[in-house]
């Protein structure tokens, strides 16, 4: 019989004593063990329960599980996959909670989530929820247990509707979606009475205390890592991405106040450590925190970083990789095309990436990795061939580096710029076109799925119907034929899968996270939006000659 993953774990905080009322809770994470104990978000919200008194938590995966409650009254999911839905439905059942929240009556406990995908955009996840809460843990998690714990003995009504008072907490069962007939789109999405709020509002945690790793094991997917996050959103705001624009605003940990003393403490457990954030390079005292992991006795540190900014690839930063055994770095540069890198807002020049490349063997990494997407909208052909041309370049400009592009097809995400758009259809020979280009120029060209694309994108545009072909689809065993099956069977009681991907909805057409309110309102995003369209439309202007009158009066136009 294998041991217990929690016995290897050593933990760097202390749990509290629970009361003997305190309340019976799950809190669990839809995968494995190696995978939800990495998550930074799923150890923080995991420690801070533990540290309540008035709570009692078990936490649970797919594959291992703390001595559970007989009768818990809370039942939490972590969720950053959206594709971990099908092991939500199969935990529900394994511990005999109804699938919908619906079918739930006073005797199950709260079904709550939270995590990035039911932030973005809950709604095809919707009624399988009692609670979502939209945004950070550091804000909603003790307004959510306070809230509970005042109508605890109450019936289930009474306490989604008092759940439903507390901002950033969101009750979908209290919301009613109306629809332009059965397939048809959606007309309106209200609160069911006056008594409910409108709209929901994401939490924002604006503090520069930011999170670090709770517990440290080897049997984490990442062995024996501490994470400290450094910077929480990004200031670049790339028009497609969303973890900058539904994390806004911008944030940085303190250096002498929280970063620095979090790191030394998990120094003392670990010899590996993790710096994540979107653009850690960012913070304004990165100089200072290399200074800091370059003296002697953290020589022995392995180090890790997510995805740094391009421009800030120097050579210290390549040797302080180096000095902490890491042979690569990794940097998002979207396109090699100018163009497409206006139209997106990535605020990047070729020169600056080929200079990266050059710093990154200058300091002595043996590999940089490149990450891109192909069918971002405004994108043509001479695009792509333009990014293939880059990567020969920097091969040529740094040769011996070992070069990675990785590309993904564009998916459009809620509460940015481009959630309008849909999924361009030529996304797929695009991919294939690269590889071929890149491969035979002994480039490690790495694709992601295509079609599961197509499903992420699904997932990320659907409203709530989809409810009802995820569980067909994991009936049918979660593949990628398993949703057109569903697809097929529901005809007639919701709009076709081209609708949800690929097409590109009208400015004023009802979202299906409309009555969820992000960081940004939908008007700054639809600014936005028309300055992309606004590049794309004077790129147009520029290639073909165009008499001088029929320019200008075109350019003020736009």
């Amino acid at each position: 019989m294998s041991t217990s993953p929690f016995a290897a774990e050593r933990l760097l905080f202390t749990p509290t004593l629970s009361t003997a009322d305190a309340i019976p809770t799950i809190f669990a994470f839809p995968n494995e063990y190696s995978v939800g104990i990495t998550s930074l978000g799923y150890q923080v919200v995991w420690a801070t329960l533990a540290t309540r008194g008035d709570v009692q938590v078990s936490r649970l995966f797919t594959d291992a599980q703390e001595p559970l409650p007989s009768q818990p009254e809370l039942l939490g999911f972590s969720l950053s996959w959206e594709l971990d839905y099908v092991n939500i439905l199969n935990l529900l059942e394994s511990l005999q909670v109804p699938i919908r929240a619906a079918n739930r009556e006073d005797i199950h406990p709260l079904v709550f989530g939270g995590g990035p995908v039911l932030t973005a955009n809950p709604e095809p996840f919707a009624d399988f929820f009692d609670v979502i809460l939209l945004g950070d843990g550091e804000l909603l998690l003790g307004e959510f247990i306070e809230a509970y714990q005042t109508v605890r003995t109450c019936d289930r009504a009474t306490q989604l509707r008092h759940l439903a008072q507390v901002p950033g907490l969101y009750i979908p069962s209290l919301y009613e979606v109306t629809y332009d007939g059965k397939d048809g789109w959606i007309q309106a999405i209200a609160p069911i009475d006056v008594s409910i709020p409108a709209q929901i509002t994401k939490q924002t945690y604006r503090g520069n205390t930011l999170s670090a790793s709770t517990v440290v094991t080897e049997k984490a997917a990442w062995e024996n890592i501490f994470m400290v996050e450094v910077v929480r959103s990004c200031p670049e705001m790339c028009r497609f991405c969303l973890a900058s624009y539904l994390t806004l605003p911008f944030r940085v940990a303190s250096l002498e106040e929280s970063l620095i003393p979090a790191i030394a403490r998990g120094l003392q457990v670990s010899d590996r450590l993790g710096l994540l954030g979107a653009s850690i390079t960012q913070h304004p005292e990165f100089e200072t925190l290399l200074d800091y992991l370059n003296r002697p006795e953290y020589d022995p540190v392995r180090i890790s970083f997510s995805s740094v900014r391009t421009n800030t690839v120097t050579t210290k930063l390549a040797q302080t990789l180096v000095k902490h055994d890491s042979r690569s770095v990794t940097i998002a540069v979207e396109s090699g095309s100018e163009r497409v890198r206006q139209i997106v807002n990535k605020k990047l020049t070729n020169d600056e990436i080929i200079q990266a490349a050059i710093h990154a063997k200058a300091g002595g990494l043996s590999s940089l990795k490149l990450y891109g997407m192909a069918g971002v909208p405004g994108e043509e052909m001479t695009d792509l061939e333009q990014t293939a041309e880059m990567m020969k370049t920097i091969k040529k400009a740094a040769p011996g580096l070992r070069l990675t592009f990785g590309c993904s097809t564009f998916v459009p995400k809620a509460h940015t710029p481009f959630q309008w758009c849909g999924v361009n259809r030529q996304a797929e020979k695009r991919l294939q076109f690269l590889q071929k280009q890149l491969r035979s120029q002994g480039i490690d060209f790495r694709p992601e799925s295509y079609n599961w694309s197509v499903i992420q994108a699904l997932l990320s545009r659907g409203d709530r119907r989809l409810s009802y072909l995820l569980e067909l689809t994991r009936h049918y065993g979660d593949s990628l034929g398993s949703y057109r099956r569903a697809f097929k069977e529901l005809r007639g009681t919701l709009p076709p899968m081209e609708q949800y991907v690929y097409e590109n909805w009208q400015l004023d057409q009802m979202l299906p996270w409309n009555h969820l309110q992000g960081p940004l309102p939908q008007a700054t995003l639809k600014k936005h939006w028309a300055i992309a369209q606004a590049l794309t439309c004077q790129f147009a202007i520029d290639q073909f000659s165009v008499p001088p009158p029929v320019k200008e009066l075109l350019e003020t136009a736009l």
